[in-house]
């Protein structure tokens, strides 16, 4: 899973070089369909029709979006193409990352501490190796020298980020990746809104009826899960 997280923070950063911050974040909406995908193989969980009816619609939501050429930056559509597969890649290998813990949680007793541990030394040694074989070791360790107050930036975003992290982890442990999932999308939702109020920017009526869509099927999913679990402790 350090491997497979590593590969999507990589191409999560490489996309933004071709599309959009909104699209970016939209598109990560349309996780909760691979992630249920990757729940099916990896641990044979079976979910309801509701669920694959809410992951359909949100992935119409997010298609309607993507196809609204206000939500795009990229120059050219070779690039708006290479943005989209980096776009792919992350979802998939994001997807595979939290059910993958997910089914160590299950076959091994772990707790976030350890997972956190295990996954982001495995990941620092997956990325120092990168770093070496690309040649941009040395130019990284330079800047940081040119560039003092860049590594006091990276300390706060670790220590954001690890905070971040075992929040993710436990979530993962306590409720599930599908879940997870429905948090995070949540959260890009409200990132993208407070993204073209700050910096300006218009979307056109399909992009909005596309977030509209996404929104709406979250919401309804989370009310869903929340009415099921209320049945669920009322019948013991």
């Amino acid at each position: 899973c350090a491997l497979s997280n590593t590969v999507s923070s990589w191409s999560q950063y490489e996309a933004l070089l071709f599309v959009s911050f909104a699209l970016q974040t939209i598109f990560k909406s349309i996780k909760i369909l691979p992630v249920m995908f990757m729940g099916r193989v990896l641990k044979g969980t079976k979910y309801e029709t509701a669920e694959y009816v809410e992951a359909g619609v949100i992935t119409l939501g997010v298609t309607m979006f993507s196809l609204s050429k206000a939500s795009w930056v990229a120059a050219t559509p070779e690039y708006e193409f290479y943005g989209v597969c980096l776009l792919c890649l992350y979802v998939m290998a994001d997807s595979f990352t939290s059910q993958w813990q997910s089914k160590v949680y299950k076959d091994y007793t772990v707790d976030s501490f350890q997972m956190m541990y295990g996954v982001n030394v495995s990941a620092s040694i997956i990325t120092c190796i990168a770093l070496v074989f690309s040649g941009e070791l040395t130019l990284a360790i330079e800047f940081l020298q040119y560039n003092p107050l860049a590594l006091y930036y990276n300390i706060i975003t670790a220590v954001c980020s690890s905070t971040g992290q075992f929040v993710i982890y436990y979530i993962i442990k306590r409720y599930g990746p599908v879940v997870f999932t429905i948090m995070m999308t949540t959260r890009q939702m409200l990132s993208i809104i407070i993204s073209n109020y700050y910096f300006g920017h218009k979307m056109s009526i399909q992009s909005i009826l596309g977030c509209v869509l996404v929104f709406g099927a979250i919401l309804f999913s989370s009310y869903r899960q929340m009415h099921k679990k209320k049945e669920v402790s009322a019948s013991k």
